[in-house]
């Protein structure tokens, strides 16, 4: 009996620590979570498991790796956020898989992507064949988006994120890089590093300078 009442409080901690590390991660769903957040809930899990079926082991013991668990995803979501380089390592960038209804097979290769893996999810999408496809992108989540060839809305990628050029959406959109900086130094913009985002639309430039100063 009093085996099962130490397991049972350990249950109720544990399930209040693992609760308090999914709130403190702030995610809202899978499609949110990084290799990184699946490695550490995964450890998290193990951890309580253990804690819980171990009764002689000090709750404190297992406690301090799952604090330091989610202390280090603060960590990874602030740098993530903070730092491209480490986000595109972390999450990756989106791949374009087909450009005006054609394959693009390099890049299928690339992400081990087969034939019948993106059909699929092209019939997911009522989609029937690769002829109505304008673009195809999969995403750093793992999700396919896709663009008809009859939608009135052209794809559009972010050009600058966080004062960095991004030129692989250069070479997806066919953007010449001088052609974002021309529209740079048209709104008074010398150093990329001051724009905090820059997109085309339908041919207009929309850009965002750090500290929430706008033009477009």
């Amino acid at each position: 009996m009093e085996e099962l009442v130490s397991i049972s409080g350990r249950t109720i901690v544990m399930f209040v620590a693992v609760l308090l590390f999914f709130r403190l991660t702030g995610k809202k769903d899978v499609g949110e979570v990084s290799v990184l957040d699946i490695i550490i809930t995964i450890m998290v899990a193990e951890l309580a498991v253990i804690l819980i079926e171990d009764t002689k082991m000090p709750l404190i013991r297992g406690l301090t790796p799952i604090a330091l668990l989610i202390l280090l995803s603060r960590v990874f979501s602030y740098l993530q956020v903070k730092n491209q380089r480490f986000r595109d390592v972390v999450d990756g960038k989106p791949v374009l898989l087909i450009r005006d209804g054609v394959f693009i097979e390099e890049n299928l290769f690339k992400q081990n992507y087969n034939i019948d893996d993106i059909m699929m999810q092209l019939r997911d999408k009522d989609i029937a064949d690769i002829q109505e496809v304008d673009w195809a992108l999969l995403e750093s989540s793992g999700s396919l988006s896709v663009f008809k060839k009859n939608d009135h809305s052209p794809l559009s990628l972010p050009l600058i994120m966080d004062g960095i050029l991004q030129h692989k959406h250069l070479d997806i959109l066919d953007i010449p890089e001088e052609e974002v900086h021309q529209a740079l130094r048209e709104e008074g913009i010398h150093d990329i590093r001051h724009v905090f985002y820059c997109s085309r639309f339908q041919g207009n430039f929309f850009i965002q300078k750090k500290n929430s100063a706008t033009t477009d």
